[in-house]
């Protein structure tokens, strides 16, 4: 808004003049504050600003790095996060997988075992019937091939059943199952405490690629040796698990980080324990499941095959018919024995138990074996955890290690086992 102002003034010593004097009003500008940016610290700048402007300026640099640095981790902390979470997903798929698994293979030994042995039944019958008639023509035929076919197909299904052994089959899905839910427990307990490391995230996966090697989830080209030559305990933990870390100075002195030296001697006598009793009983229970489950997966189809070869001499003579009954009633309760009590299932049971048990001992020996005793688990937490896997209390660990120890000293074995679970 622009107003003019126009005066006159009158002097003696000169004419009148006329002057205009305006004024222009002008609306206030709004103040627009912006920050410069921090100039980087050089020689001619310590020049120009003096001591103070430098230090000032230099407190202002390492405030940024210090900041920069911050998010960075802040950045890194939280990549580690969503790799475990990511992990943590694919863990419940695995779980998941396994689960619906088990229970179709579960369903495959009830229906199979069934099946079996009612054609197994009903050949025999056959064969009981056409020796019982003592005709001859069409009808003896009939019923003797009858018998020889369902025989023949009782053995052909009984050499695909016991060849992938549906129940250990379900037992192997069942540990699978039971240690993803565990590893998806020590994934969600790492991100609840927080700082996670890229350690973290190695580990995890490692767990997951060595528990799909030790319990694979395809029969063709993967499925486990269900008749090995010789009884091996279960391994599903990565190699890497229990690496010997590289060796430090010695720190032994007085208690540091939860060790000391009686608690090493009680993790050596329960290592000890767990070595002679635990591990050696479950490899020679391991071996003696393994032969019954051998001799009973030969039986059953030999003896059907039997049948059906008896079942072509049946009406040539009164003895004749024999063969073919007592081979089928026979082939019946053997593959009830063995399909119906599971014994496949109690092979993989063993064959688990005794990895427990191995892995055990690898886990103290690698821990004792660390020198360094700020890289070691904090050992009271360790001595815990080891008697609630071995099913004791902690003070219940420790009488287990002096009794060990005392028994040593007489040179007598210990009478007692290291697990009350198992």
């Amino acid at each position: 808004m622009v107003s003019l102002q126009t005066s006159a003034l009158v002097s003696s010593s000169c004419s009148s003049i006329r002057t205009v004097s305006a004024a222009i009003h002008v609306p206030k500008l709004p103040r627009v504050s912006f920050r410069v940016p921090q100039l980087p610290k050089t020689k001619l700048v310590e020049e120009f600003n003096g001591s103070k402007d430098t230090n000032q300026l230099q407190n202002n640099v390492l405030t940024e790095q210090t900041l920069f640095d911050g998010l960075l981790h802040n950045n890194n902390k939280s990549k580690v996060t969503v790799q475990l979470y990511a992990i943590l997903e694919a863990v419940a798929d695995r779980i998941e997988m396994h689960q619906n698994i088990g229970e179709q293979r579960d369903n495959w030994n009830t229906l199979l075992l069934n099946s079996i042995n009612m054609i197994t039944l009903t050949a025999t019958t056959m064969a009981g019937v056409a020796a019982a008639t003592g005709g001859a023509g069409a009808p003896l035929l009939a019923l003797k091939l009858s018998s020889a076919l369902l025989f023949s197909a009782a053995t052909g299904l009984l050499l695909v059943m016991n060849k992938i052994q549906p129940s250990q089959l379900t037992e192997e899905q069942r540990n699978a199952t039971r240690l993803f839910k565990q590893l998806k427990s020590h994934i969600e307990t790492s991100i609840a405490i927080g700082n996670p490391s890229e350690e973290d995230v190695k580990g995890a996966m490692e767990k997951v690629l060595a528990l799909d090697r030790a319990y694979p989830l395809p029969l063709l080209g993967a499925m486990l040796e269900k008749f090995p030559a010789k009884f091996e305990p279960a391994v599903w933990w990565p190699s890497t698990q229990f690496q010997r870390k590289e060796k430090a100075q010695d720190k032994r002195m007085g208690k540091m980080n939860g060790w000391s030296e009686e608690l090493e001697m009680e993790m050596r006598e329960v290592k000890e324990v767990v070595k002679r009793k635990d591990i050696e009983d479950y490899d020679r229970l391991g071996n003696i499941a393994l032969k019954i489950h051998k001799n009973l997966a030969i039986a059953g189809p030999l003896l059907t095959g039997i049948a059906a070869a008896g079942s072509a001499f049946v009406g040539n003579g009164s003895y004749a018919a024999l063969v073919p009954l007592m081979a089928g009633s026979l082939a019946a309760a053997i593959n009830t024995l063995e399909h119906g009590g599971q014994v496949g299932m109690v092979f993989e049971m063993y064959r688990t138990s005794a990895g427990f048990f191995n892995m055990l001992e690898t886990s103290i020996e690698s821990t004792l074996e660390e020198k360094d005793l700020e890289r070691r688990e904090n050992g009271e937490l360790f001595e815990m955890k080891m008697a609630l896997q071995l099913g004791r209390s902690v003070s219940q660990l420790r009488e287990l290690a002096s009794k060990s120890a005392s028994y040593s000293m007489e040179g007598m074995d210990i009478d007692e086992f290291a697990s009350k679970l198992f």
